[in-house]
């Protein structure tokens, strides 16, 4: 039987198979592309309630106590990468959607499998799980300001506010509230309801990545030819917060295991959480969703490289 760590570890190929059979379905079948839309949305909710019962939202407050630690964490995530990503966006397709796309997934550090991949490195899994809610918190509320400054106040003032609005309320906000709920439930009565919820992501994020492709055929037609230059991006992206994550955990004087959950932190985004808004967009703007889709899928790969060179870096002593 397959346990929960091989599953995620292998989850890339889960969602290789259902964008391929999304995409053939969308294309044999364009009138169903109203009903996979329709279905995405409820789907969308139960990931993201699922995503965020695996973050400890009601142990905020405890995880400030690694006082040198959380500093790291949240200034390479929220000052050197986005700088890195200041550096990065000039190299991409000038398409605004494309471009949104970039800085809403990339500076968003991620909050639920990087823990897994620092587990699988041998890194610091305890502090992983304490400094998930903080990640959390922090891109909700810098979000905004950082696709202001990256993209631009022209692009966003065409972006409808509204839909974005309606979007975070009732996918990101309505979920987030109903995980902390369950875990204070949880706590009170035993974390089993929690544990089996933690098998969900993976399987519901194929489900969503299915619906993605088969009701957007056109959006990711379309998007074809820009996609190789995101997706060099997105490597370029891999490289520089491998290089990051290493020098700051050499220059502060991390513990190894430290160090390696400080550099699984900076390579991985909270595609999950942007994806939402992203959809929430009108047409014209569907590139951002399949960007961000793309990087998902880069960022799985770029992650079995950082297996294997993160505790070749970071040895333990």
């Amino acid at each position: 039987m397959i346990d929960r760590a091989a599953l995620e570890r292998h989850q890339v190929w889960a969602y290789l198979a259902a964008i391929g059979l999304g995409l053939a379905l969308g294309t044999a079948a364009p009138g169903l592309a109203s009903a996979f839309e329709t279905a995405l949305w409820p789907m969308l909710g139960l990931l993201l309630y699922a995503t965020f019962t695996q973050v400890p939202l009601v142990h905020l407050g405890g995880a400030l106590r690694d006082g040198p630690f959380v500093a790291t964490v949240l200034g390479g995530n929220f000052v050197a990468v986005p700088l890195l990503v200041a550096a990065l966006v000039p190299l991409v397709p000038g398409d605004p959607a494309v471009r949104l796309g970039v800085v809403l997934v990339l500076v968003v550090p991620c909050t639920d499998w990087f823990i897994t991949f620092t587990h699988l490195a041998r890194g610091d899994t305890a502090r992983a799980i304490a400094v998930t809610p903080v990640l959390l918190a922090a891109q909700l509320l810098l979000l905004p300001a950082y696709v202001w400054l990256l993209v631009g106040g022209g692009v966003t003032a065409e972006v409808p506010l509204g839909h974005v609005a309606t979007a975070f309320g009732a996918l990101i906000v309505l979920p987030l509230a109903l995980a902390w709920w369950t875990e204070r439930r949880a706590e009170r009565g035993g974390g089993a309801l929690i544990a089996r919820l933690g098998w969900a992501p993976v399987p519901l994020l194929a489900v969503v990545v299915f619906l993605i492709a088969a009701s957007q055929v056109g959006a990711v037609t379309s998007a074809l030819p820009l996609l190789l230059d995101v997706t060099a991006a997105f490597v370029l992206f891999l490289a520089g917060t491998l290089a990051l994550g290493v020098g700051l955990a050499r220059a502060v004087g991390l513990p190894a295991r430290a160090g390696r959950t400080l550099t699984f932190s900076l390579g991985t985004r909270n595609s999950f959480v942007v994806l939402p808004l992203a959809l929430a967009l009108p047409p014209a703007w569907q590139a951002a969703s399949i960007v961000i889709v793309v990087q998902s899928l880069v960022e799985l790969f770029g992650m079995l490289a950082f297996l294997r060179l993160v505790p070749r870096l970071l040895p333990e002593r």
